[in-house]
């Protein structure tokens, strides 16, 4: 795996993926108590405050675990289309297949299972639409959560894949491949459509799936909002940031996130990139036998917290 430019480092695997929902107790109690992740992180959307932003993952918060959202209460759904990723799969051991048919099934979830690249696949959808996957795989190392309602060796294993859905595959590609470093694996005809599939270091994989006959996304609750990937440090990311802008990528400055500095851009379809350092991590703020209590909120908005509190719909994080 390479770049087009030979001293920069690929991507290393996904960071996190930012999906958007309405109601956040429904969104909690649906990641946290049935798929069985830890709820690490509860702050606000930096970008407008008087929505919460909700943080998922192992017990540590490693970096490929992460799934967080935006809810907003009485967003309108959004709807599937080309020029967004479309869908995120966790792995799941193959030898939790059947805890996970049986899981799925007593929450009344109607999952759709299929095989895909030989592993297998079950396909449901969140409360707000979003579609979720399971692939057998044997994914990450993760730190488990002693206090998830999913057995230590059923849980999940960090994510699997994303899936972009693209009018025509070229151009996302090669971004994919001469930017950040991505091998092209394999691909296969899903249902009229391709599916291009690209590696990346951690195993993690990115599936393009191109859809010429698709309309355009319209973006809402059940939307993926953006797809992160891994930088190792700042002076990788300063690189990154240096080389993308030397090709003509429309990339922001770097954004203080609080626990990670990030990048943004929109790939050749429309779906909108992430490059995410690893540190400081989520415990800069509070231990992590506490994480996701209290709301926190980075220094420029701590004047503001009372405010802030009142606009927030109650939301105990702290009790299943």
């Amino acid at each position: 795996m390479t770049t087009s430019n030979p001293e920069l480092n690929p991507v290393q695997g996904l960071h996190h993926i930012t999906a958007m929902a309405s109601d956040p107790l429904r969104n909690l109690e649906f990641y946290r108590d049935v798929l069985g992740q830890r709820f690490i992180k509860k702050t606000v959307n930096f970008d407008d405050p008087s929505t919460y932003h909700l943080y998922y993952a192992d017990y540590v918060g490693t970096p490929g675990t992460v799934l967080t959202f935006f809810p907003w209460p009485h967003l309108k759904k959004g709807t599937r289309g080309t020029g967004e990723a479309g869908a995120f799969a966790y792995s799941i051991a193959p030898h939790s297949l059947d805890y996970w048919r049986q899981r799925l099934a007593d929450h009344k979830l109607d999952v759709t299972e299929s095989e895909r690249f030989t592993e297998t696949v079950l396909a449901f959808a969140d409360p707000d639409g979003l579609v979720v996957e399971l692939i057998t795989n044997e994914g990450m190392d993760v730190d488990v959560w002693d206090d998830s309602p999913v057995p230590a060796e059923h849980q999940l294993r960090g994510f699997h894949s994303i899936t972009m859905n693209v009018a025509r595959a070229e151009a996302s590609a090669a971004l994919l491949d001469e930017y950040l470093g991505l091998t092209a694996a394999s691909q296969v005809e899903e249902a009229g459509n391709m599916r291009h599939r690209y590696q990346l270091p951690s195993g993690q994989v990115v599936d393009v799936l191109e859809q010429p006959h698709a309309l355009p996304a319209r973006l809402g609750s059940g939307s993926i909002h953006h797809v992160a990937f891994r930088n190792q440090d700042d002076d990788e990311q300063a690189v990154y940031l240096r080389y993308l802008r030397s090709k003509g990528v429309n990339i922001t400055p770097v954004q203080d996130r609080h626990y990670f500095h990030s990048i943004y851009f929109r790939e050749p379809s429309g779906v909108l990139f992430e490059l995410a350092t690893d540190a400081p991590g989520f415990d800069i703020d509070e231990p992590l036998e506490k994480l996701g209590e209290r709301l926190q909120l980075p220094t420029w908005y701590e004047p503001h917290r009372a405010e802030i509190e009142a606009h927030l719909p109650e939301l105990d994080t702290v009790h299943a």
